[in-house]
């Protein structure tokens, strides 16, 4: 059975899974630490997680948790932007950080024996950043010229759009990770600094760890550079609750696919990229399983219908899939596909009624066979390397609070049923909300 991850027992030990080798701890200052020791590799994963993302940002200063993001790495009280870089370069081992809409993760992967190095610089970042104006000026340029590069990638922009046109424009959640250029040229130094002492505390920090590693030791050496860092750590404070969902606007779903009138954005590209789809579930929700399975069907793979139907029986496209996305209380499914424009409609047609024959008949035994072993099989290949397992310890702890070994996760996989993926495709099939198009002028 899943375990709960309190947050009211400050300096709780638990062991989580004894046989995988997975503890958690809640230090002084609210400081939450996950580890699992494995001594089959030579290496660790060292991840520092905070609950802030792009959805806790201002409509002003929209952008500015991804630039806090870049800033960290321009250098510190101790170490300057190029000490920051070439202490892992130096060792063979690699970090970067990543802003979504619910978190921030930064994190090294090195050699076991340079953990305490790994820890002491993305302590120092974390803790000590110098945030100064002329850095952000600089930085500035960077995040404007990846913005760019963003704009000009269908891909990239296309699903940012439809995301934000199904959770709903104008919501944080909605809202581009990295802001827009508008924004983003706005901000000011200020801005930064508040954003960060607003949300970069011990009682929101997880810190999580894989591989050759050693629980307690990484306990002491935490402690011991958060404090050196300038950061008070009262045994008694517990960690910040974990945030609670929020309330979004109703949409109104509908199975006339053929009568949404298209999201249009005009670029110069020989084909029409399409996003097709609507609300789907949270990150939480108990289907999310039976979603994956769908997902996994519908357009998962070279066997599954999207690809079989569209492109190898047609040839309408050569890249056509499904996907979905959960939040704390929200989530998106959508079918996607990139064909010609003299083709479009047709290829449209064709993405609704795949979905929508998936609701009236349900998937076969085979498929369901198909889906489980590509979900469990690539679920464990996953789990071989110590980043993967490192950001499930992230996220465990902090967007589902409860801990479920891998194996007990296989299990309520595998015990979705034919009846469940049709139910939940027929749901979806009129739940259409959206569709986005990106291509050439009509």
């Amino acid at each position: 059975m899943p375990l709960d991850l309190p947050l009211d027992t400050p300096g709780s030990d638990l062991v989580l899974d004894a046989e995988a080798g997975i503890r958690r701890s809640l230090l002084p200052g609210g400081v939450r630490l996950l580890t699992q020791t494995d001594r089959s590799v030579r290496s660790a994963s060292v991840g520092f997680w905070l609950p802030v993302g792009s959805r806790d940002e201002s409509p002003q200063h929209a952008g500015s948790t991804h630039v806090l993001e870049h800033l960290l790495f321009k250098g510190t009280d101790r170490r300057s932007a190029m000490d920051i870089a070439a202490a892992f370069d130096e060792v063979g081992g690699e970090s970067n950080a990543v802003t979504a809409k619910e978190h921030t993760f930064y994190y090294g992967r090195v050699r076991s024996s340079d953990v305490p190095m790994a820890v002491d610089v993305l302590t120092d970042m974390i803790t000590s950043s110098r945030l100064a104006d002329e850095a952000l000026e600089t930085e500035r340029e960077v995040i404007l010229e990846e913005l760019a590069m963003a704009a000009d990638d269908p891909g990239d922009i296309g699903y940012e759009t439809f995301l934000e046109q199904v959770i709903g424009p104008g919501t944080a959640l909605g809202r581009p990770v990295g802001g827009t250029a508008e924004t983003v040229s706005a901000l000011g130094g200020g801005d930064v600094r508040d954003h960060y002492r607003q949300h970069y505390r011990p009682d929101t920090l997880v810190v999580t760890a894989v591989g050759d590693v050693d629980h307690d030791g990484l306990r002491d050496l935490v402690l011991e550079r958060l404090a050196a860092g300038g950061w008070e750590l009262p045994d008694s404070a517990a960690p910040a609750p974990r945030p609670a969902p929020a309330d979004l606007p109703e949409r109104d779903g509908t199975a006339q696919v053929l009568d949404l009138a298209p999201h249009r954005l005009v670029r110069d590209t020989e084909q029409v990229h399409v996003y097709l789809g609507g609300p789907g579930l949270s990150a939480t929700d108990p289907a999310r399983h039976t979603m994956n399975v769908l997902m996994s069907i519908l357009g998962g793979g070279m066997s599954s219908r999207l690809f079989q139907h569209i492109r190898e029986e047609r040839g309408l496209a050569y890249s056509v899939y499904s996907f979905s996305g959960g939040y704390r209380e929200a989530g998106l499914f959508g079918l996607y596909a990139a064909c010609r424009p003299s083709r479009t409609e047709e290829v449209v047609a064709l993405l609704r009624e795949e979905l929508a024959e998936l609701g009236r008949t349900g998937p076969t035994p085979e498929e369901m066979r198909r889906a489980l072993g590509q979900i469990t099989g690539s679920l464990a290949l996953g789990l071989e390397d110590t980043t993967s397992r490192m950001g499930r310890l992230g996220s465990t702890e902090l967007i589902h609070g409860r801990y479920a070994s891998v194996d007990e996760t296989i299990s309520r996989i595998a015990a979705v049923t034919e009846h469940d993926v049709r139910e939940l495709a027929e749901r979806l099939a009129g739940s259409f909300t959206t569709r986005v198009d990106i291509g050439p002028a009509a």
